[in-house]
């Protein structure tokens, strides 16, 4: 099983922007990895057009988009005019055909032995609705899977990535519900001392639970 923190696998894939070899794309970047059961499923067009109408709130946070699917890329490309027609928004980053399920397996969203075949259906692959926020250096720092009835709320994957950003650079963490720019906790193996030294004035509630405002947070 995937774990947090570990190398995110990598993968030669078809794309609808070619064939690319998953590290080698990454470079330097930030990435959100979102899978979908099938192509022409309701909950999904909704989520491929709604991405694409924020891609830019990723793009200046340095994160590229890749999506991922069981069809190919000729379905991908048809799927891609339905979305606009119906989101009115045009999906300009890559999506993955992953036909045979290697990709889907080896990011554990279906079970090693599942057979690839022209018969299977969205709910064959109700697994495959997962997301994944890796870091320039190929670590998964998030995963969330969301059933197939549920559409994903991407606002929450941004709030994720700024944390991650955040907490990745300063020694802090941030509280439920945080949003850029709140109040962040510093995070306890920092004494005090090097608190006061680091962050200036801060709030103590206890020993363990301090908060400070952050400029960049």
């Amino acid at each position: 099983m995937l774990k947090i923190n570990e190398i995110a696998p990598n993968f030669m894939a078809v794309t609808t922007h070619g064939e690319i070899d998953f590290h080698d794309w990454i470079g330097e970047s930030w990435v959100i990895l979102f899978s979908h059961p099938k192509d022409f499923t309701p909950v999904c067009t909704t989520e491929l057009g709604y991405m694409a109408s924020i891609e830019n709130e990723f793009t200046k946070r340095n994160c590229k988009l890749i999506g991922l699917s069981i069809d190919s890329v000729e379905d991908h490309n048809l799927w891609k005019k339905d979305i606009e027609d119906v989101q009115g928004t045009s999906v300009n980053y890559p999506l993955i055909a992953d036909e045979d399920l290697k990709i889907a397996k080896s990011y554990n969203m279906l079970p090693a032995d599942e057979k690839a075949d022209s018969s299977r259906t969205a709910m064959n692959n109700a697994t495959v609705r997962s997301v994944f926020l890796i870091d320039p250096d190929k670590k998964i720092r998030m995963m969330l899977t969301y059933p197939m009835t549920t559409g994903r709320n991407f606002e929450e994957i941004i709030r994720v990535l700024d944390s991650v950003q955040l907490t990745s650079k300063r020694k802090v963490a941030t509280p439920a519900n945080w949003k850029k720019n709140e109040k962040v906790i510093i995070v306890p193996a920092v004494s005090d001392e090097e608190a006061k030294e680091t962050f200036g004035e801060f709030e103590k509630i206890k020993p363990y639970l301090r908060f400070t405002k952050l400029d960049d947070s």
